[in-house]
C-alpha cells in the first residue's frame, strides 16, 4: 500500500478548487488527489488538475479501492445524504461546513461511522487562519495576563445578499454560513463554554434571512464574543483581546482567501497569505518595567495543516483534529441561535 494519502472529491466547485486542492498540491509527497466527481463534466469553471481523473459516475469515487478518504464539497443541504453514501460504501469521510443541518443528523452519522470503524470529520480549515494563530501566540506569551474578554468580528458590507432573500430558512442563515467558521475557532481553543448568550437578528424583518449575529460564550470570567453583520460599511477589527495586564488588537484578517480569490496560489509562492508589516496587530501591556506597545509579527496561516493532521489520523492512527464532540457543540449553538426566528 502506498504511504500517500489518496483523496477523492465529491464536488468540483469553488470549495474543492479554492479551499482544498491548492493546499493538497503543496503536499505531493504525502497526499494525492485521485478522482473528482462532478455532476456535469462539460462545465469547466475551474481548470482541470493534471493527473486527476474526473468522472460523473459517483460509484467511480465511492468504490475505488485505492481511495482512502472522500471529501464532500457539495452545498450543505446535500451533506447528510452524501455522508451516508460515503460511509455505507466503507470510506472514511471529510465534509465541508456547515457539517449538516441538525445535531441529531450529526449524531446519527457519527454513530454509523463508529459502527463501521470509519473516520468522519468536519473540514475546519479556519483553525489555521493567520489572525487566529497570532492571537493564540499573544495569549500564550502571558503578556496579557489573565484573559477577561475576546471579541472577534467577521463583517461585510453586502446588503444585496440579505435584500435578495425573501424567506427565512434556518440552515441558510448567516449564523450557519459564517458562525460555522468562527464558533469552531472558539471551541477549538477554549472548549465547550459554560453558557452562551444569543443575539441573532433579521435586520430586514421577520420572514427575511438572518443577516446579523452576536454570540457571547462564557468561560469562567472570560467572555468571548463572536459577531458578524452584512451591513458594516467599515469592518471592525478581526480580533480584540483584553487581559488584566494588556490588550491585543488586529484589524486585518487572514490573507489566504484574498490571495486565492486572485488565483495567487500557495504552490511556488512563499509569500502566499503572508501579512505585510502594516497588517500586523498591536500589543499594548504593562509589566514591572512599565507600559509597552509593540507590533506582533503575524503567524503564517496554512489551510493545508488540516490535511497534515488528516494524514496523521488515517496513516498513523493519531486522534482526529476536529472531534465529534466539537462538531456537535457547534451545531447545537447554530440550532439554538436561529430557533426562534421565523
Amino acid at each position: 500500500m502506498s504511504d500517500k494519502l489518496r483523496i477523492g472529491f465529491i464536488g468540483n466547485g469553488k470549495s474543492t478548487n479554492r479551499y482544498h486542492a491548492p493546499f493538497i498540491l503543496t503536499r505531493r509527497d504525502t497526499i494525492e488527489i485521485r478522482k473528482i466527481w462532478a455532476r456535469n463534466l462539460n462545465k469547466k469553471d475551474w481548470a482541470r488538475i493534471e493527473g486527476v481523473t474526473y468522472t460523473d459516475n459517483l460509484d467511480d469515487v465511492l468504490y475505488d479501492p485505492e481511495i482512502d478518504v472522500i471529501v464532500i464539497t457539495l452545498p450543505h443541504n446535500l451533506h447528510y445524504d452524501y455522508i451516508r453514501k460515503v460511509l455505507e460504501a466503507g470510506k472514511n469521510c471529510v465534509c465541508e461546513k456547515p457539517f449538516v443541518e441538525t445535531s441529531e443528523q450529526a449524531k446519527e452519522l457519527f454513530a454509523l461511522a463508529d459502527e463501521k470503524g470509519l473516520m468522519l470529520q468536519c473540514y475546519q480549515n479556519r483553525r489555521f487562519d493567520s489572525d487566529f494563530l497570532t492571537v493564540q501566540k499573544v495569549i500564550e506569551s502571558g503578556k496579557l495576563g489573565d484573559l477577561l474578554e475576546l471579541e472577534m468580528h467577521f463583517d461585510y458590507y453586502r446588503p444585496e445578499i440579505p435584500e435578495s432573500v425573501k424567506e427565512f430558512h434556518p440552515a441558510f442563515s448567516y449564523l450557519y454560513g459564517h458562525g460555522c467558521h468562527t464558533l469552531d475557532q472558539v471551541i477549538s481553543y477554549f472548549g465547550k463554554p459554560d453558557h452562551v448568550h444569543y443575539d441573532v437578528r433579521q435586520l430586514l424583518g421577520e420572514g427575511r434571512m438572518n443577516d446579523y449575529f452576536d454570540l457571547d460564550l462564557y468561560y469562567g470570567i472570560l467572555k468571548v464574543s463572536v459577531k458578524s453583520s452584512y451591513f458594516r460599511v467599515k469592518e471592525r477589527p478581526s480580533f480584540i483581546v483584553y487581559g488584566k495586564k494588556g490588550m491585543f488588537e488586529k484589524y486585518y484578517k487572514d490573507r489566504q482567501e484574498a490571495d486565492l480569490k486572485k488565483f495567487y496560489l500557495p504552490e511556488g509562492h512563499s509569500d502566499f497569505g503572508v501579512d505585510t508589516p502594516d497588517q500586523y496587530g498591536t500589543l499594548r501591556y504593562y509589566d514591572e518595567d512599565g507600559f509597552h506597545e509593540e507590533k506582533v509579527v503575524s503567524v503564517k496561516g496554512d489551510y493545508g495543516y488540516y490535511y497534515d493532521a488528516l494524514y496523521e489520523t488515517i496513516r498513523n492512527g493519531k486522534p482526529q483534529l476536529v472531534t465529534h464532540e466539537q462538531t456537535l457543540w457547534q451545531l447545537e449553538m447554530l440550532e439554538t441561535g436561529v430557533r426562534d426566528l421565523r
